[in-house]
């Protein structure tokens, strides 16, 4: 069986194409004033992903929340948000959290707005960050600060088919893939950098392995193929989890 694929293409992009990224809600928008006030080229990272799990010959055709970030090897390559850290929300709606995967910086506000006519309960017993917001009703708002890199699966312990999952990431330079498996990463400086991917269903040691060194600029404009290796197990529901260490695919990606 061959391996599915990861194909990384660098493209250069002018101001026209600057402004429009700033209006993607997964980047914060001083990103790309903060390049533009320096002066800096900026370049859009675009990403094709094939998910292909271990027991079948072909891709699936939903390819969607794939993760790639990239992280600077140099902190002068960020950018620094002089604004106060970003806020984000996952709203609890028809006994669902929405979305159910949110990517965000270290460091960033993560609210919880109940939308319910009842009561509810946020909490993670993930090392990344630990946290139970005790219920609270219909119309109530909860907050929590997400400073600590890895993944943070989210429960509900009023209703157990309620899941969600924070991923922390150490960039302001990520994105999620689409369903055809896309992805693009805009407002990025030259320089070097590190490439993460993250899925669901990868084991912790394959994601790992994906690392690679990059370097973004004029003369780098394609990266080699990056081969995932998927694994056979599938996220446990809060109904199976272990209050000490959850048994989550993915759930021992700590902090870095």
């Amino acid at each position: 069986m061959k391996p599915d694929f990861l194909t990384v293409v660098l493209t250069r992009v002018g101001l026209a194409g600057l402004l429009l990224a700033l209006f993607v809600p997964t980047t914060p928008q001083v990103m790309g004033e903060a390049n533009a006030l320096r002066g800096n080229s900026v370049y859009e990272v675009t990403v094709q992903v094939r998910v292909v799990p271990a027991c079948s010959a072909g891709p699936l055709e939903d390819s969607n929340q794939v993760v790639v970030w990239l992280v600077p090897t140099k902190p002068g390559q960020v950018a620094r948000l002089h604004t106060g850290p970003p806020h984000y929300r996952i709203i609890q709606h028809h006994k669902m959290f929405e979305p159910r995967l949110l990517v965000v910086p270290a460091g960033s506000v993560v609210e919880f707005p109940n939308h319910d006519p009842w009561f509810h309960n946020v909490f993670s017993v993930s090392r990344s960050r630990r946290f139970d917001l005790g219920l609270y009703e219909g119309g109530v708002q909860k907050a929590v600060t997400f400073d600590r890199t890895g993944v943070s699966y989210l429960f509900c312990k009023i209703h157990p088919e309620m899941m969600a999952i924070v991923l922390t990431v150490d960039s302001a330079y990520f994105r999620v893939s689409d369903k055809t498996g896309h992805i693009s990463i805009g407002n990025v400086p030259p320089g070097k950098y590190v490439l993460h991917v993250w899925y669901e269903n990868a084991a912790p040691q394959v994601l790992e392995g994906l690392q690679r060194t990059i370097f973004v600029g004029d003369d780098n404009r394609s990266l080699p193929t990056i081969s995932i290796a998927l694994a056979n197990e599938i996220p446990m529901t809060c109904k199976n989890y272990n209050s000490e260490r959850p048994t989550f695919v993915g759930a021992n990606w700590g902090r870095r």
